[in-house]
């Protein structure tokens, strides 16, 4: 039973061997809900999201939240002795995370076949960009290319201009992080019916397709291919930004009925509302210029005054300064101040989870690198010699 401020996931430990982000922000939900993670790195490749700037005191403000909660163990897996570590561990962290390239982790003696036969009950998770079959999957890739391959950045941006990078990487974070804890925890279940562990495969680039809900859904039974600016959602009506008269942006999102008169109203242009529903293109790009127009008569003071106190589905475009103050979120208690090293703390984004029993309390930023190696090594039953051995011989970082 959970105990409360224990987590939903207290029973889980988990083997962590990803890096950059895709991996981490997968099993920073795990251990933000109380699973035991503990990172598998390398002590002569860091993981570079250590250094990405910007820093805090010299730590990677990235790191230092992505990596939460989380133990570090620095082994060398080309070495055989760091191998039996990790088969060691096995036995105990019954759930493991991978982000390699496909066969990278058989060549390292550390693949599924391997492993499950030391532990049956493994459940064992791999992220990668096009994953582990078909012609591209040992071809490297990024978020901007799994987006490019998968359809979805076919209809944003601008008509006249193309697609534009977007500034959260919507392939790895909802299509690797978020899959891959769903996956991770589907299998969690079957294993709780049967008592097997299983591979779970997780390609970044599927994911990004399975994002195209709406379009793909239409292409597919329809054979309608969405262009940009063609479709309601995408700039193809006046579901879109419009900006101030001192060049601040707002969103407008009044789709239904009741909300474009209350915009229409707001703007002093009820006759506008009529054309909301449209179908007709030339008539929703008609209405868009009408409403740009009536959008920059105002300042953002004003026009956030205007919509404050109304429900018309229209929202100023804030930045993070400002996101962080706004008094929904600061309600919804989004930042959290996380402990570090020399007792003071650091400024987080908080699990968006809410759990009527609670979280545990976060327990650290990112670690150091191998910050934890002696104690995990003591939890296996290694002596203080054996210790110092692997550490001569470069097996533990």
């Amino acid at each position: 039973m959970q105990e409360p401020g224990q987590g939903p996931l207290a029973s889980l430990k988990v083997l962590d061997f990803s890096t950059l982000l895709p991996g981490p922000f997968a099993s920073l939900l795990l251990a933000d809900m109380g699973a035991e993670v503990l990172r598998i790195e390398s002590p002569n490749r860091p993981d570079l999201l250590r250094v990405l700037p910007p820093h805090d005191q010299g730590v990677s403000a990235s790191h230092a939240y992505l990596n939460r909660n989380k133990r570090s163990l620095a082994l060398d897996l080309k070495r055989a002795e760091a191998v039996a570590i990790v088969q060691r561990l096995v036995l105990e962290y019954d759930i493991l995370l991978e982000q390699f390239r496909p066969g990278v982790m058989d060549r390292l003696g550390l693949g599924y076949e391997t492993l499950k036969r030391i532990n049956p009950r493994l459940i064992y998770v791999a992220i990668t960009g096009y994953g582990q079959t078909g012609p591209y999957r040992d071809r490297a890739g990024h978020d901007i290319n799994y987006l490019a391959l998968s359809g979805l950045a076919s209809y944003t941006g601008r008509a006249q201009t193309g697609p534009v990078p977007l500034s959260m990487q919507v392939a790895d974070v909802a299509g690797g992080s978020l899959h891959g804890v769903v996956g991770l925890l589907a299998a969690v279940i079957a294993r709780q019916q049967t008592g097997q562990g299983q591979y779970v495969d997780v390609s970044m680039t599927d994911c990004a397709f399975s994002l195209n809900a709406m379009a793909g859904a239409g292409f597919l039974a329809c054979g309608v291919e969405p262009g940009r600016e063609s479709q309601v959602l995408n700039g193809g009506s006046f579901y879109d930004y419009y900006r101030s008269r001192d060049g601040r942006w707002f969103s407008v999102g009044s789709l239904e009925p009741n909300f474009m008169g209350a915009l229409c109203d707001a703007l002093a242009r009820p006759e506008l509302a009529r054309l909301g529903l449209s179908p007709d293109p030339a008539q929703q790009q008609w209405l868009k210029q009408q409403l740009q127009l009536e959008f920059e008569k105002q300042d953002y003071t004003t026009l956030c005054g205007l919509f404050a106190g109304i429900d018309a589905c229209v929202e100023p475009v804030l930045d993070l300064a400002e996101a962080v103050e706004h008094p929904q979120l600061k309600a919804r208690s989004v930042v959290v101040q996380v402990p570090r090293e020399g007792g003071a703390s650091q400024a987080q984004m908080a699990c968006p989870l809410k759990f009527s029993l609670g979280l545990p309390e976060p327990r650290h930023v990112g670690s150091g690198l191998g910050e934890h190696g002696e104690q995990v090594l003591r939890e296996l039953g290694y002596s203080d010699e054996q210790i110092a051995g692997l550490r001569r011989e470069g097996a533990l970082g």
